[in-house]
């Protein structure tokens, strides 16, 4: 019972956190005149990346190699299907120049890469991801870092289609008010899905499941619960921006940044296990590519994002039915 109130007080923080995160986000955005799109794929979603930072880093110091890269693999699943899924059928997400052209595509090299680096190497370090191969992640993440500044110093010029800027009423905002919610926003998704992942991996646990199958389902929808919250938050209060930003920097977060930085502290060991479930991440990298190019034009519908959810649905089912 103990467990369960906790699970609710963590999903109180969830809701709350994003909230706050979104509108200190949105404000911070306004008043330097930064588009939504890169605050969103940096302070959004390094933010709401937390929980899967801590649990990862900590299972792989731990030894616990099956939650470390399945929290990450899950997670990015969630992200893809569930998420950018039901945003898309609240309301048409729209994809600007920067995410057709750039994190779309970034997106699926970098989930390839990571099925590469999963399953490379001679006999001794087969299916290990080294901690050189950790180095080389986190140098990346530096470089998309380093993209990113580029790109909020370019402004909105970049997603202009016709050459020119519309005009935007900026309304005063309270910077120091906003960058105090944007804090409290992350402290609060921080807080609450260690509450909802503690206590769901301790339930999971009494019922005797699998460290893989923890993973892959609870761990990893629990920690991709601030992504989610937070995007629904934003696309209902018309910051689709900000919500593709989310996901898309969270999907390049958690490889380079937190697979980066578990295997740089300790070396993780890979199941093959897995290959199947990076398949199904890296088939869905490559139909959000595909999607501001076919159908309706540069935006994800409500008809892209129902075949999303049904398969995120199958995958949630099959783990069950496979590993149960």
């Amino acid at each position: 019972m103990l467990d369960v109130l906790l699970i609710i007080i963590g999903f109180i923080l969830l809701v709350k956190g994003a909230d706050f995160l979104v509108d200190g986000a949105s404000n911070i955005a306004k008043r330097f005149h930064i588009p939504e799109i890169i605050i969103g794929l940096t302070i959004v979603a390094v933010g709401t990346s937390m929980p899967e930072l801590v649990v990862s880093v900590t299972s792989a110091l731990e030894g616990h190699s099956d939650i470390a890269v399945g929290n990450i693999v899950g997670s990015n699943i969630a992200n893809m299907f569930l998420i950018l899924g039901l945003c898309s059928i609240i309301k048409p997400l729209e994809f600007k120049k920067q995410s057709r052209l750039i994190e779309n595509p970034l997106t699926f090299v970098l989930t390839v890469l990571l099925f590469f680096l999963c399953n490379n190497g001679n006999s001794e370090n087969a299916h290990i991801i080294t901690k050189n191969e950790g180095i080389l992640l986190l140098g990346l993440c530096v470089l998309y870092v380093i993209y990113n500044i580029i790109m909020a110093k370019k402004g909105e010029q970049f997603d202009l289609e016709g050459g020119e800027l519309l005009a935007e009423t900026v309304t005063p905002t309270n910077i120091l008010r906003a960058i105090i919610d944007v804090v409290v926003g992350i402290v609060g998704l921080k807080l609450g899905g260690d509450l909802v992942v503690n206590s769901s991996v301790a339930i999971a646990s009494a019922f005797g499941i699998s460290e893989e199958l923890i993973s892959l389902t609870i761990v990893a929808f629990s920690t991709s619960l601030p992504e989610l919250i937070t995007s629904i938050t934003a696309t209902r209060k018309g910051e689709t921006d900000m919500a593709i930003g989310n996901i898309l920097g969270s999907q390049i977060f958690n490889i380079l940044l937190i697979i980066g930085a578990s295997a740089f502290l300790c070396p993780i060991n890979y199941a093959v296990s897995y290959n199947k479930y990076m398949l199904v991440l890296i088939m869905g990298t490559i139909m959000l590519s595909l999607f501001p190019f076919v159908g309706t034009k540069n935006k994800m519908t409500k008809g892209n994002g129902i075949p999303f959810v049904f398969i995120y649905g199958l995958y949630m089912v099959s783990l069950v039915v496979f590993n149960g």
